[in-house]
C-alpha cells in the first residue's frame, strides 16, 4: 500500500503555508534575519511541537512566523513546501496564507504575497504543479481587522482565488464574519471556512448559510447532526479533512477512531489534506498512509478520496478531467 500511495497523483485543498515551517528552516531564516530564538537548537524547537491543544499550537505557530521577514523568506517557505509536493505526487495545491499574522508584525502585504506568488508561478513552470491561493481571516481577531486586510489585498486581487476563515473556533462563530464574507463574495472571491473541527456542527450550517462557503475545512463534527450529513451528501459539499492534524489536536483519540472513511461510505465528498504538516507530523503521503495503517483503507477507498479532491478543487474542468484520468489509470 505504501508504494501505491507514494505514486498516486494527488490534490491538496487544506494547507496553511505558515504551517509548513520546519524547524531547520526556522533556524536558517532566524540566522539570516538576525533573530534570536528561545530554543538552543533545532531539536529543542522540535520538542516544543509536542503541544496538547489548538491554542498551544497557535501560540507556537505565531511565534514561528516571526522569522518570516522578507519576500525571499516567503518564497523559500513556499518553495520548500512545493518541493515536498513534488516528492508526494501532489499535482495541484490550494494554499492558505494568513496575512494578518504578518501585518501585525509590521510586514507589508506586498512582501508576504510577493514571495508566495513568485514561488507558485515558478512551480507551475518548472515542476508542473498548479495552485490556487486562499487568503484567510483570523477568527480570533475582529471583523474590522479583516476588512482592513481585504482592503490591502485588493491591489493583488488577480493573485488571490478565494477567502477563508481559520484559527480558534471556540467563541468565534461564523456569524462574526458575515459582513466581510458578503463583501469578499461581492468582489468576486470564492469562499471557504474552517468549521466543525473543535466547534459544533451548527458552525458548519452557519458557514454554509451565513458565509455562503462552497467548501468546509475540517467539518468532522458534522456526524453530530444527521440532517447536516444528509445535506452534505445531497449537495456534494466537500470537507477538507486533515487526519494527522485531528489526531495531534485531540479531535480524535487515535487515527483508528477517525470518521473519514465512514463519511466516505455515506457519500460525503471527504478529502485528505495535511493542514500544518511541519507541526502535525505529516505531509500528504503520511496522511494517506495513516488511513491505510489505522483504518485499513483499501486502494479503492484511497483512490476515491483522491478523486474527491479533484472534484472539490478550483481547477478548470478540462484540467480536472486530466487529473481524474491519471488517478483512474493509476495502478
Amino acid at each position: 500500500m505504501e508504494s501505491f500511495i507514494a505514486g498516486l497523483p494527488k490534490v491538496e485543498l487544506h494547507l496553511h503555508i505558515e504551517g509548513t515551517l520546519e524547524p531547520e528552516l526556522t533556524f536558517a531564516l532566524a540566522e539570516r534575519n538576525g533573530i534570536k530564538l528561545p530554543y538552543a537548537d533545532v531539536e529543542s524547537l522540535r520538542a516544543a511541537y509536542n503541544f496538547s491543544n489548538l491554542q498551544s499550537f497557535l501560540d507556537l505557530y505565531y511565534q514561528g512566523a516571526g522569522v518570516l521577514q522578507t519576500e525571499q523568506d516567503f518564497y523559500d517557505l513556499t518553495w520548500a513546501y512545493l518541493m515536498r509536493c513534488r516528492q508526494d505526487r501532489v499535482m495541484h495545491t490550494e494554499i492558505f496564507f494568513d496575512p494578518q499574522t504578518h501585518l501585525e508584525r509590521g510586514i507589508d502585504f506586498a512582501t508576504v504575497i510577493g514571495g508566495i506568488h513568485s514561488a507558485l508561478v515558478a512551480a507551475r513552470k518548472t515542476l508542473g504543479i498548479s495552485s490556487c491561493l486562499i487568503m484567510c481571516f483570523l477568527r480570533h481577531l475582529s471583523e474590522e481587522s479583516a476588512f482592513e486586510t481585504l482592503e490591502q489585498a485588493l491591489p493583488f486581487k488577480a493573485w488571490i482565488d478565494g477567502v477563508g476563515l481559520d484559527s480558534s473556533e471556540v467563541g468565534n462563530p461564523p456569524q462574526k464574519f458575515a459582513r466581510i464574507f458578503a463583501k469578499a463574495r461581492e468582489l468576486g472571491f470564492r469562499a471557504v471556512a474552517h468549521a466543525g473541527e473543535e466547534g459544533p456542527a451548527s458552525y458548519i450550517w452557519d458557514a454554509l448559510d451565513v458565509l455562503k462557503t462552497e467548501r468546509i475545512d475540517h467539518g468532522v463534527r458534522c456526524v453530530d447532526d444527521a440532517l447536516l450529513v444528509a445535506r452534505l451528501v445531497a449537495e456534494r459539499i466537500p470537507l477538507t479533512v486533515c487526519p494527522l492534524s485531528n489526531l495531534k489536536l485531540r479531535v480524535f483519540d487515535s487515527t483508528a477512531d477517525h470518521n473519514i472513511l465512514d463519511l466516505l461510505d455515506k457519500g460525503v465528498c471527504v478529502t485528505v489534506n495535511s493542514d500544518d504538516p511541519a507541526y502535525f507530523g505529516g505531509y500528504m503521503n503520511d496522511n494517506y498512509q495513516a488511513l491505510a495503517d489505522s483504518l485499513m483503507a483499501s486502494k479503492e477507498q484511497i483512490r476515491r478520496l483522491a478523486l474527491n479532491s479533484v472534484e472539490a478543487c478550483w481547477l478548470p474542468e478540462k484540467e480536472k478531467e486530466v487529473l481524474r484520468s491519471r488517478i483512474l489509470a493509476y495502478v
